[in-house]
Parts: C-alpha cells; sequence; structure tokens
C-alpha cells in the first residue's frame, strides 16, 4: 500500500514538472486514496471489572491504574504477538484448563503460563523450562523426572499438576491468588522478603523489581485480550486458530534403541514424535528400570506419511 502511494505521488510530481498530462488511472488512484479511512493509533478502554482470579484491581490507585494501562499498550499493538498467543490458546488451553479446575486452581492462572513462555517450551537463561518455566531442583522436587534422556518439565500435562501444586502452596503462604502468581515469578522467599521489609500485605501495595513488578499486569492484560480480541481490534477466525492432532497412547516398559525406527512403526517420523513427546530428550530411551512411559502417536491422516 505504502509503495503504491509512494509510486502515485511520484508519477504527479514527474508529470507537473514535466508539464505531460496526468494519467487516467493516476486520477483515479489519487482519488481513490483521499477517500481511504486513515489508520488512527488510539489509547485502549480498560474495563472497570478488570481483576485476577476473582481479586479485584484497585483502580483507585492512578499509579496502579497507569501500570495497567501500559500493559494493555504494549500487548493490544504487539499485535504479531497477540495473534500468536491467540492461535496456540486454542491448542493448549483445552489441556490445561481441566487440570486447574482438578486441582482448586482459578482458571486465571492459564494465563501466568501465557505470560511465562508465550505457550512454547522454552528454556530461560536461567534454566527455568517449559511451558511453565520449572527450575531442575523444583521439578525434582515436586516427582518430574529430568535427566539428559527424560525431561518431565517439558511434557505439558504432567509439569501443569506441578504448577498447580505450587501454586496451591504459595496461596496457603500468602492468603491471595494475586500473590500466589506474583511469588511464581519472584519465588515465594523473594515475595515474603519484600512484605516484611515494605510492612505491606497486599501486591499491589509492594514496590518490586521490574520483572515482577510487571508480571501480575501484564498477566491482566493477557487475560482481558484473548478473552475479548474482538473489543481490542482483534479479527480471527475459527480456521485460523491452531489446533490439538488427536492422538493415542503407547505404553513402553523396556528399552528403545531408536526412535527413528520406533516412529516408522507408526507411519509417523522422529520429528513428528518428538512434536507429540517433547519430553523425550535424546532419540533412545535407556530404561533400564523398566518404568512404564506413556508415548503419544497421532491418529493417522493428520501428517503426510513418513517415506
Amino acid at each position: 500500500m505504502f509503495l503504491g502511494v509512494l509510486f502515485v505521488m511520484s508519477t504527479l510530481i514527474f508529470a507537473v514538472q514535466s508539464r505531460t498530462e496526468v494519467p487516467a488511472d493516476v486520477v483515479r488512484e489519487v482519488a481513490k486514496a483521499k477517500e481511504a479511512p486513515s489508520y488512527k493509533i488510539s489509547s485502549v478502554e480498560i474495563p472497570d471489572d478488570l481483576n485476577f482470579a476473582g481479586e479485584k484491581v484497585p483502580f483507585e490507585d492512578p499509579e496502579i491504574m497507569e501500570r495497567v494501562d501500559r500493559e494493555f499498550l504494549v500487548n493490544t499493538y504487539w499485535q504479531s504477538n497477540a495473534l500468536l498467543l491467540m492461535k496456540r490458546a486454542n491448542k493448549y488451553f483445552p489441556i490445561i484448563e481441566p487440570i486447574l479446575a482438578k486441582n482448586g486452581i482459578p482458571d486465571d492462572f492459564k494465563y501466568l503460563a501465557v505470560a511465562e513462555s508465550g505457550l512454547q517450551n522454552l528454556v530461560s537463561p536461567a534454566g527455568a523450562t517449559g511451558f511453565w518455566q520449572i527450575m531442575k531442583t523444583t521439578a525434582r522436587e515436586y516427582g518430574l523426572e529430568v535427566n539428559d534422556n527424560v525431561d518431565e518439565r517439558y511434557h505439558i500435562e504432567k509439569s501443569t499438576e506441578v504448577a498447580c501444586k505450587y501454586l496451591k502452596g504459595s496461596k496457603e503462604k500468602f492468603g491471595s491468588w494475586t500473590l500466589a502468581a506474583a511469588s511464581y515469578n519472584a519465588g515465594p522467599y523473594g515475595i515474603q522478603k519484600y512484605l516484611k521489609a515494605q510492612d505491606v500485605d497486599e501486591y499491589y501495595d509492594l514496590l518490586l523489581g521490574q520483572e515482577t513488578g510487571r508480571y501480575v499486569f501484564r498477566i491482566l492484560a493477557i487475560k482481558e485480550i484473548l478473552s475479548h480480541p474482538d473489543k481490542y481490534g482483534f479479527a480471527i477466525s475459527e480456521d485460523n486458530l491452531y489446533k490439538q492432532v488427536p492422538t493415542f497412547n503407547v505404553e513402553v516398559d523396556e528399552p528403545v534403541t531408536d526412535f527413528a525406527a520406533f516412529a516408522k512403526q507408526y507411519e509417523i517420523n522422529y520429528k513428528i514424535l518428538k512434536r507429540h513427546n517433547p519430553w523425550l530428550r535424546e532419540p533412545h530411551l535407556n530404561n533400564n528400570s523398566h518404568k512404564k512411559y506413556i508415548i503419544e502417536i497421532p491418529n493417522k491422516g493428520y501428517y503426510r506419511a513418513s517415506k
């Protein structure tokens, strides 16, 4: 569009300077450009009833309002990222939501996973891993297997269970879901230290570092935008959303020497096997203890046949 306008303008300038007749198609393009609506960037209207897990945001504090506004602007106008989050949420929220509900964790915590990783199996510079960005020591403390062969922090169901246990403990410790969310970022010790030093008992009264200070506000913005995309200017249809591929389970209780060969038994390749089982970290499984593992295999017909 922009290049087209430049072309029309340059043609007009050339015609004026050379005193030649302006082509009819250029005249029509100029008229069309004048009639076209201009692109407008505006502030974002923030809902009055904004809350996290039912705990209301204290908008009567102008400092709080500014912090909320910042996250709404950043996340609304970072359109490509917001669209990707919407697409991934459609694929992964149906897995996360029932696990949260089963464990008595408010549904809003699915947006914490979005804030942590963008619903991707990332590894942070500190080594936090997976959708829920779990550290190795925490994973092992809560019963996940983590070694060179298997890393269950990449297992969405199992890592969500661990996140639930962690969050439930934080809620019991701090008494609010908002502080439980903040402690997921800063750690329970860090939040406890800030609360004691500043003699307050709510997240919104704390002076925190940049990351944790923005953390809950970012989750609030993500929650609102993903819940009401049309309201914030996002036009996305059901066909544009990412979807889960149906799978069936295969039990393995012996070593697997070659997962590429294993995958071919089910008419898929190693790449597709790993896509559905990212917790398998190597192209083989030692399993000398004959532990039972559940491997997900996609139903036939969803991927091209492996050659």
